[in-house]
């Protein structure tokens, strides 16, 4: 008996899993090491570790983000004093 048509197999995973995670691994940003860590665990079933690998490089990109913030938010300010400083009479006035 196979599969009935449109129903999802859940018990098995997709025959491309493999290649969306390590495209899903690519397009977060993963280093090659990172991705080769992340199968060589797969290969051994310890997903305790591999949540450990994915939390740590979630925790780098929102670092990442929050530098980035800062200097969008250093432009907006000078932005901000760039367009008032008509009123005042230049930067230092």
């Amino acid at each position: 008996m196979g599969r009935k048509a449109g129903k999802p197999d859940f018990g098995h995973p997709p025959r491309d899993y493999g290649y969306s995670i390590i495209q899903n691994l690519k397009d977060a940003g993963c280093t090659d090491e990172l991705i080769e860590e992340f199968r060589t665990l797969e290969e051994h079933a310890e997903e305790e570790r591999q949540l450990q690998l994915l939390s740590g490089h979630r925790k780098h990109l929102l670092e990442e983000l929050h530098k980035e913030e800062k200097r969008i938010d250093c432009l907006d300010y000078l932005i901000y004093q760039i367009e008032h400083r008509k009123q005042k009479g230049g930067f230092f006035g």
